[in-house]
């Protein structure tokens, strides 16, 4: 009769995601892991068979908690900004698990072409092509000047010890918005002419 794993997936799963908000994913290893959870590195190695495999689904669960976290955003009166400022806010609570999602090369995305052809963003490209009355190609170069400056201030407060100031965020976000319109406008405006 075979014994009942007593470290489970989600166990180390849950144990990665402790690591990494407390001392970054550079730390991310079965020794560590081990320690952590109080046993040797065999569990670890059969419930994942490599460390690669493990960040990978370490990753998953970071992406997954950073989801959750950003809905929160769409609660907002304006979703759009509500959403920004929950980008930045998320990193500067979690910035070792933002650093894990966004500056680690785990992200799997290395074309910004890709980054805003992901079928996720179509209702948040409906809302900035909504808001300022812009076709959906011109709506997603909006969208991406706006990801832009939520990532800027977001990699700035997760790698420096800058204090959140969160009416400084929103108004910027507000500009580049309503900046990244007009431009997208005039630009129309310009090959119709």
């Amino acid at each position: 009769m075979s014994r009942t794993p007593t470290v489970t997936r989600e166990a180390i799963l849950d144990a990665s995601i402790a690591l990494i908000r407390e001392q970054g994913h550079e730390r991310l290893n079965a020794r560590a892991l081990a320690t952590r959870i109080g046993c040797s590195t065999q569990p670890i190695l059969y419930c994942f068979k490599s460390m690669d495999e493990l960040r990978r689904a370490a990753y998953d669960v970071a992406d997954k908690l950073h989801t959750a976290f950003l809905l929160t955003g769409l609660n907002a009166p304006d979703p759009l900004l509500g959403l920004g400022l929950t980008y930045v806010r998320f990193a500067y609570e979690e910035p070792l698990l933002f650093k894990f999602l966004f500056q680690s090369n785990e992200l799997g995305q290395h074309d910004m072409a890709d980054l805003i052809e992901n079928p996720d963003l179509i209702p948040l490209l409906n809302q900035v092509a909504e808001e300022g009355g812009l076709d959906e190609v011109t709506a997603r170069r909006a969208f991406l000047t706006i990801f832009a400056t939520a990532h800027g201030f977001a990699s700035l407060l997760a790698n420096n010890a800058l204090e959140y100031d969160e009416e400084l965020v929103a108004s910027s976000l507000f500009g580049s918005f309503m900046g990244a319109i007009q431009i997208e406008k005039e630009e129309g405006n310009e090959i119709t002419r």
